[in-house]
């Protein structure tokens, strides 16, 4: 079923979300990867706070290449998601609504998602470019200093997404495996 959100996401919104809807976001998704995850966990260590409201907010797993003359960013592909397994957890706890990535996730990020009541999207892996076309603005906002792994903040409009592990814990991944 195809279903439209606005980020930040509501918890009402994940929770109607289901393991294979297609969705499509539009508004406010922040970009990090592994180097930003490690900050933010270093920066929450010494009690300070994070670079952005993590509340309800999504963070989509992904680098982007240089932009083209005319375009607000480059090619925008997912990264695969496992690598931030470890950093997942404590941000869900903060308050963190979704994340878009590709790939498995690790038992403890699928308890955690069941906790906290949020949503793992995948978005398509090698379609980087063709996603870089429902970007409409990306500014980096912490760790300049990272290059393409800074954090930014994106909008989007119609950003193709498709729901891989619901509030429930339903996992998309393990459902096609079994048929």
């Amino acid at each position: 079923m195809d279903k439209i959100i606005h980020g930040p996401i509501t918890k009402d919104e994940a929770k109607s979300l289901k393991a294979g809807d297609y969705v499509y976001i539009t508004g406010k998704i922040y970009t990090a990867r592994d180097a930003a995850h490690k900050r933010m966990k270093e920066a929450l260590e010494k009690g300070e706070g994070l670079p952005f409201n993590i509340k309800n907010n999504m963070i989509y797993y992904m680098g982007p290449s240089p932009a083209r003359e005319g375009r607000p960013i480059g090619s925008a592909g997912p990264t695969t998601a496992s690598r931030m397994d470890k950093y997942t957890p404590e941000l869900l706890d903060l308050g963190m609504g979704a994340m878009i990535g590709k790939g498995k996730r690790s038992q403890a990020v699928i308890d955690s998602i069941v906790k906290n009541q949020a949503v793992y999207f995948a978005a398509v892996g090698g379609a980087g470019a063709l996603l870089s076309k429902c970007i409409l603005s990306s500014k980096i906002i912490a760790y300049e200093d990272l290059g393409p792994e800074a954090i930014r903040e994106l909008e989007v409009e119609n950003f193709p997404v498709i729901v891989v592990i619901d509030s429930m814990g339903n996992n998309l991944y393990e459902m096609v495996m079994k048929q």
